[in-house]
Order: structure tokens, then C-alpha cells, then sequence
């Protein structure tokens, strides 16, 4: 307590000048804190305009750096669609021009062959005419070539083994015109149509599907023997010929109809393993399954 009365003495004793100086003092000084009062609320309130108006000033700046960062993101977003555009149009490009050049290679090798046919039928021709100038005409064997000039019984003009390919005649027709007779059910026409296509064009694309048809022939004309070893020869000589699966399918079949049922089965099993995406492995299945089947089932 007394500490605070202390205190209080020296307060009073503080302030006893100035409440000893006159009334007039008193306001003027009075009036010059008032003055300085409201100099620092003017200064204030400049101060705090100017920061106004520099948060407005950053507000715009960051808004146009906004706008331009946003419009170059559009102009580099479209510079990647018209990238891409072009790249995709390129790639479509490329795509018809490979199937050009495949189509034209295809075609040139068809033409090359149908060249082959042509200069070996020219060749045949030739030789013909050598050996008939070299040696005189048989009356009775040329009246007998002239009925059956390919030496079988077959009438005059019949597609058979024996004969030449006619001069001229493309692979695509002779192949339709045994193709035709397997349709027809013509099975031996069937088989010397295709021999007679695989010993003009041996290496055509469609010299593994003649020989399978070959087989085919024999296999619906009931001699699976002879399809087996059809079959086998396509096998053995075009490994790698998209009618493989078949040629193990249908071997399968003859092999089945000759009682063999365990070759069957291995034939069978071989296009399911090595040909699993094939029609062939599909029906190789179903045998398989019929194979394993309960009696009366």
C-alpha cells in the first residue's frame, strides 16, 4: 500500500507542471496533439490507399499472367492435337502405302508366274515340234493320238496328269479348274487337276492347299490310304503352308476310317498343340472328345 501511494506522490508531482502552466498553454499544445493526431489518420489512410492500390495493381498483374500462361497452355495443348493429327495421318499413309506395295508384290508374283507357265508351255511347245520334225508321222498313231491325245481313255481336251499344261494357262485358273471339279465331285479329275497345278507352279502360295485337296479327293473317294500319304507329302513339303492344320486334321480322319485310332490321336493332338487358333484344332477337339467319349453317349 504504500508502494502505491508512492507512486501515486510521483505521478502527482509529474503532472504538477503541467497543470501549472496556464490554461492558453495548456490548449495550444492541446490542439497541436489533436493536429498531429489527425496528420498521422491522413498519413494512415494514404498509406493504407496505396497498399490498396498495389494489391490491385498485383491482382491485375497476376490475372494477365494468368491469361497468358493459360493461352499458352491452349497453344501448346493445340500444337499436340495438330502433332497428332498429322502423325495419325501419316500412320494411315503408311498403312495404304504397305497395302500397295503388298498388292503390287502379289500381283507381280502372279504375273511372274503366269510368265513361267508361259515360257514353259513355249518350251514344251518347242520340243514338240522338234521331235515331231525329227521323226515321220505314223498314219494309224496319229488317227489314234488325235481321239485320245492323253493316252488314258479321257476324250480329247479332258484336264488330266499325263498332259502339259495348256500355253498360256494362268495358275489362278488352272487351280479354279480343279477346284471345280472337287465341287462337282470329280475326284479324279480333282487329283490330276491339282498335280498338274503343283508341277507347273511348285512354288505358288496355293501349291500346300492343292496338295490337301489332293488328299481331300482320295479321302472322299474312300482311299484313305492314299489320302495318308497325300496328307503326308503336303506335310513333308510345305511345313510351313497355312493348310498344314487341315492336312494333320483330315490325316487324322483317314487314319480313323483305316481303324488307326491311336495315329489318329496323335495327329489330332498335334494341330491342338501346335495349331491352337485354328478351325482345325477346333474340329481336332471335338474328335478328341467323341475319342474319349463313354459308349452311348
Amino acid at each position: 500500500m504504500r508502494s502505491s501511494i508512492g507512486a501515486l506522490l510521483v505521478f502527482t508531482l509529474a503532472l504538477a507542471p503541467w497543470l501549472a502552466r496556464p490554461a492558453a498553454a495548456r490548449d495550444k499544445e492541446h490542439q497541436q496533439i489533436a493536429a498531429d493526431v489527425r496528420m498521422l489518420q491522413v498519413m494512415q489512410q494514404e498509406q493504407a490507399q496505396q497498399v490498396q492500390a498495389l494489391l490491385g495493381q498485383l491482382g491485375e498483374t497476376l490475372r494477365i499472367v494468368s491469361q497468358r500462361l493459360d493461352d499458352q497452355a491452349k497453344a501448346s495443348l493445340k500444337a499436340f492435337a495438330d502433332q497428332k493429327l498429322v502423325i495419325d495421318a501419316l500412320q494411315r499413309d503408311l498403312g495404304v502405302l504397305r497395302e500397295k506395295v503388298d498388292d503390287s508384290n502379289t500381283r507381280l508374283g502372279s504375273v511372274s508366274q503366269e510368265v513361267e507357265a508361259l515360257r514353259q508351255g513355249l518350251q514344251q511347245a518347242i520340243q514338240a515340234a522338234a521331235r515331231a520334225a525329227a521323226t515321220p508321222p505314223d498314219p494309224a498313231e496319229a488317227t489314234s493320238a488325235a481321239v485320245n491325245p492323253n493316252g488314258d481313255g479321257s476324250p480329247a481336251g479332258a484336264p488330266g496328269g499325263a498332259g502339259p499344261v495348256a500355253v498360256g494357262t494362268s495358275p489362278n485358273r488352272l487351280y479354279d479348274m480343279a477346284y471345280s471339279n472337287y465341287t462337282s465331285g470329280l475326284w479324279d479329275l480333282t487329283i490330276d487337276g491339282f498335280q498338274a497345278f503343283i508341277r507347273s507352279f511348285p512354288k505358288h502360295d496355293l501349291a500346300d492347299d492343292a496338295q490337301v485337296y489332293i488328299g481331300n479327293a482320295y479321302l472322299q473317294d474312300g482311299k484313305n490310304e492314299k489320302a495318308v500319304e497325300a496328307y503326308d507329302l503336303a506335310i513333308r513339303t510345305y511345313a510351313n503352308g497355312n493348310a498344314i492344320p487341315e492336312a494333320y486334321y483330315k490325316k487324322g480322319l483317314a487314319l480313323k476310317n483305316l481303324k488307326q485310332v491311336d495315329l489318329a490321336r496323335e495327329a489330332w493332338e498335334y494341330v491342338v498343340k501346335t495349331y491352337d487358333q485354328s478351325t482345325a484344332a477346333l474340329l481336332a477337339k471335338q474328335q478328341l472328345q467323341q475319342l474319349t467319349a463313354p459308349p452311348g453317349r
